[in-house]
């Protein structure tokens, strides 16, 4: 009861934070309206750091379906605490880009499970669900400051078969992941960068456009 009231008490917080601009704003970048409160993510930081850590907490708050809360969720819980079956069950809900990059980003990269689910996300179909795969990798190239190159290759790999993926917000996670990884080290970059010239190449307009704009960004840092 004490974990339900907490989770209503900060939905009801979430409420008075909400404005109809900030709805309307939501809605030109692509992100749900309709169970949002309008909420600035500086808003929800700020509300999180009041709150604490709390994985019982986490999980009431994105049961409720509302778009802030499963914000403040992911900032909230604690990565250590946090289950592979979690992970699938929260990116079964992912419903919008900001969602999946906020949650890959905050929490799931700094998970024990991160590197095993970029591996078998890539290859599902869900829109949301491959995207998280390289949201995820993209996140891991800042955030795992200890990870071997050999993991950061294998990514390249995944990037490569799907850079074909047609679907805008696929395509952009993975081109995300590719520039990021090449901007990790320089040996990642000539790797990167490779990749890069061998999407270029290919008769794929996704993969093309993905392997040529990684290629304007990282040989500026060549």
């Amino acid at each position: 009861m004490l974990r339900s009231t907490a989770a209503t008490d900060a939905i009801d917080a979430l409420k008075q934070l909400g404005t109809r601009k900030g709805r309307d704003g939501m809605a030109r970048y692509g992100l749900p309206s309709d169970k949002a409160f309008g909420v600035s993510v500086k808003d929800i930081q700020a509300l999180a750091k009041r709150l604490g850590k709390d994985h019982r907490l986490a999980a009431a708050l994105w049961t409720s379906g509302w778009h802030e809360a499963r914000m403040l969720a992911c900032y909230v819980d604690e990565p250590a605490r946090v289950t592979s079956t979690q992970m699938d069950a929260w990116v079964r809900d992912f419903d919008n880009w900001g969602i999946c990059d906020t949650v890959c980003f905050v929490l799931f990269d700094k998970t024990p499970h991160a590197w095993k689910k970029v591996e078998a996300w890539s290859k599902r179909r869900e829109e949301y669900v491959k995207r998280a795969a390289f949201a995820l990798l993209w996140g891991l190239t800042v955030h795992d400051k200890e990870a071997e190159d050999a993991r950061f290759l294998r990514g390249l790999e995944l990037i490569e078969v799907a850079a074909t993926d047609e679907r805008h917000y696929v395509k952009k996670a993975v081109n995300m992941a590719l520039r990021a990884t090449g901007k990790r080290n320089a040996s990642l970059r000539a790797a990167a960068l490779a990749s890069a010239r061998k999407l270029a190449l290919l008769t794929s307009e996704p993969a093309r456009w993905t392997g040529r704009d990684a290629l304007r960004e990282l040989s500026k840092r060549a």
